[in-house]
């Protein structure tokens, strides 16, 4: 289907087009406001004009032709209705009414089948149902139900939510700019992932925001993402769900901790997207980025401020938020010296205190220093913007920044306030003209900055941007692999395992630990005993023959008590691998994304601190290499303490086959543990493996 009729028209017809109060009335009111009505055709059978336009009584009186139909009429017209449409050229719809798969009913779902198989028969590109229409800002398009305070607000943020509310949120939120502004509903026919394509498309949207509820089409989402961090063109997300109530039982540690909204958290961070908590961090990021001129260099920043109090709370707020203040280099400090008084100490953060704040060219000498200087990226000028101006300090700042923003090497420029007073609309103009962004207070703002550096630092040659989608739905059923032929599974990809053997008497499992070399670890072998040390099937450090052949008839004898109706295949004899620093490697599979891959402290650390990293397979070398850095544990691998450093790039290498065997086995591999995985100073080992699948592996 075409998105350009349906978001790019060049004639809309509007049917049930009304003066009265609602979404017929208010449709009419926004077009009459923003439109050439010379665009628009209005359909009502009981009215000769609306507003003073001529009304038709059906579609099929309307001359010529036109590609879009809005729909304000109930659910049980709109299919009749778009029959009508299509005989007139239409390949877009917008449609209002409710009443179908959101109200949960049979009927509802029905309504929106038929609805679907109707447009793939007619090919139009369905907006809804249950929506509130949308606004395309560039071509002066308004098929918007919801009325607002009339203003230019055409720039270049594109907005997409499974949400009519919010988008009229946004639109009333003073200075925000939009390429569109989609309310796109119960997504039927045209899917979130199609407008999110659109936009990453469009040559007028700069920055795509979006309010997310769920994902149809993920292969299709996940192609829309991978172009946009081609381009390096932001997507900035509100995703709902991440209270997701309870769980999911899991038969491994992985299944368990790697949750749905973790999940999209991998999604995100493969693909460069930026994640926000509510919709003032969606609404001032996405206006940070379609501001800027251009993104800074490097993801630093300098704080320029006005006094000590306000330089503190940067300090100590930007700390929290991991905002990265470098020190000025030593000729940056000295030109600061020659500008500041003499009772000022540059530092950055900076209290410049405030006698330039009152002086055009110093403020603009001060910031050219600021920006001269290698290590910054970005300049941070901290000042309270108020409604009504008292103190004319601004008007020498914004002079200053404005006459900078004209050199060619100027550096992005953002204004942080301290409080929450309302801006003055001139001087936020002004300086969003000359970009320079606009923050909220501190503990919003350099979030946002926080943001705007994480974007900035990734570089989309370090990931491999495919995912492992699996091609057949998951069968619902689940086959464990008993612990040996676990361990011989991950092994044909080269990860370390014990020599070991099964043993299904007690003379042979002496003669087992003979070959393998004592000491000995012994474990019950049974698919249907995961957790073995939890009922006793697992004995340790075992040194001669009799007491490998005690320990025989003990995991028996506990198997049988704790898990009478488990199927055992005998004991599991293995040479007992020097103790090393215990890691957990896993794979849960998600079944709109694929295998997850996920790396953390093992051993019981695992369930006490839940210290892991999570990425969507296939990995690359350097995804695996952050996801090892992000651990807290991390400091382990590095020798801590005198400690000699581990080999971490062996457990790269292992943390590489596993996202390998988890790429190849997409289709029926649900979950997947090695724990514990033993990293040494050289080389590593995995003494345990889970393998749960949907289907028995051939």
């Amino acid at each position: 289907m075409n998105l350009n009729q349906l978001l790019k028209p060049n004639k809309i017809c509007i049917v049930g087009a009304s003066e009265r109060t609602g979404f017929g009335g208010d449709t009419c009111r926004n077009i009459l406001t923003y439109m050439d009505p010379s665009r628009v055709f209005f359909v009502n059978p009981k009215r000769d004009t609306v507003f003073g336009i001529k009304a038709y009584p059906d579609m099929a009186s309307i001359p010529g032709s036109f590609d879009l139909v809005v729909i304000c009429t109930p659910a049980h017209t709109v299919e009749g209705l778009l029959r009508e449409a299509a005989a007139k050229g239409a390949h877009g719809a917008v449609v209002y009414a409710s009443g179908y798969k959101e109200i949960g009913t049979p009927e509802g779902l029905a309504a929106q089948q038929s609805l679907v198989r109707l447009c793939n028969e007619l090919d139009i590109a369905l907006m809804g149902p249950n929506c509130a229409g949308f606004v395309n800002y560039i071509d002066r398009v308004y098929p918007f139900a919801f009325l607002s305070e009339e203003r230019d607000r055409r720039g270049s943020i594109g907005f997409v939510s499974q949400s009519g509310q919010l988008c009229l949120s946004l639109m009333d939120s003073p200075d925000i700019r939009f390429s569109y502004s989609i309310s796109s509903g119960n997504c039927a026919v045209t899917e979130m992932e199609d407008y999110i394509s659109f936009l990453v498309d469009d040559e007028d949207t700069k920055v795509v925001a979006v309010y997310l509820e769920g994902v149809r089409n993920p292969t299709k989402l996940a192609d829309a993402l991978r172009r946009a961090a081609l381009k390096r063109k932001p997507i900035v997300i509100l995703k709902a769900g991440r209270s997701e109530k309870g769980g999911r039982l899991a038969a491994s540690h992985t299944g368990s901790l790697a949750g749905a909204d973790r999940i999209f958290d991998a999604l995100f961070a493969k693909f460069g997207v930026i994640r926000v908590n509510d919709l003032e961090e969606l609404r001032y990021t996405a206006q940070l980025f379609s501001v800027l001129p251009k993104l800074p260099a490097c993801p630093t920043f300098a704080s320029m401020n006005l006094s000590g109090g306000e330089t503190g709370i940067c300090a100590d707020v930007g700390e929290l938020c991991g905002i990265v203040y470098p020190d000025f280099a030593p000729e940056t400090l000295q030109k600061l010296r020659d500008l500041l008084p003499g009772y000022a100490s540059p530092a950055n953060p900076l209290d410049m205190t405030a006698t330039l704040s009152y002086d055009t060219e110093g403020y603009a000498a001060a910031l050219r220093a600021v920006m001269g200087d290698p290590n910054v990226g970005m300049v941070v000028a901290g000042y309270t913007l108020l409604q009504k101006i008292a103190d004319p300090a601004i008007e020498y700042m914004a002079a200053a920044m404005e006459i900078v923003s004209r050199d060619p090497d100027c550096k992005p420029m953002a204004m942080l306030p301290f409080v929450g007073n309302t801006r003055n609309a001139e001087y936020s103009a002004k300086l969003e003209a000359c970009g320079v962004a606009m923050l909220p207070p501190p503990c919003y703002g350099l979030r946002i900055l926080r943001y705007l550096a994480d974007f900035v630092a990734y570089d989309p040659s370090q990931y491999d941007l495919s995912l492992a989608i699996p091609d057949r739905p998951h069968t619902g059923k689940r086959y464990a692999l008993n612990e040996h032929a676990g361990k011989q599974f991950v092994a044909t990809f080269g990860i370390p395992v014990p020599q070991e053997d099964i043993a299904c008497s007690s003379e042979q499992a002496v003669d087992i630990a003979e070959r393998v070399g004592y000491p000995v670890v012994m474990k019950i072998d049974s698919p249907d005993i995961l957790h073995k040390s939890d009922c006793g099937c697992v004995q340790l450090d075992l040194k001669h023959p009799e007491a490998v052949a005690k320990a025989y008839d003990r995991i028996l004898q506990n198997a049988q008590t704790h898990h009478p109706d488990a199927q055992i295949g005998g004991v599991l004899v293995q040479h007992m691998v020097p103790w090393g620093t215990e890691m957990i490697l896993g794979v849960s599979s998600d079944p709109s994304f694929g295998p997850a891959v996920l790396v953390g402290l093992g051993g019981v650390f695992v369930e006490i601190f839940k210290d892991t990293a999570l990425a969507l397979a296939p990995l690359s070398r350097e995804e695996a290499r952050q996801m090892i850095d992000r651990l807290k544990g991390s400091v382990l691998l590095k020798g801590y303490r005198g400690n000699a450093p581990l080999d971490t790039e062996a457990l790269i290498d292992a943390l590489l086959s596993v996202s390998q065997l988890a790429t190849e086995h997409k289709d029926a591999l649900l979950e997947l543990d090695l724990n514990p995985l033993f990293v040494y100073e050289k080389g590593v080992c995995s003494a345990d493996a889970v393998v749960v699948t949907d289907a028995p592996l051939s």
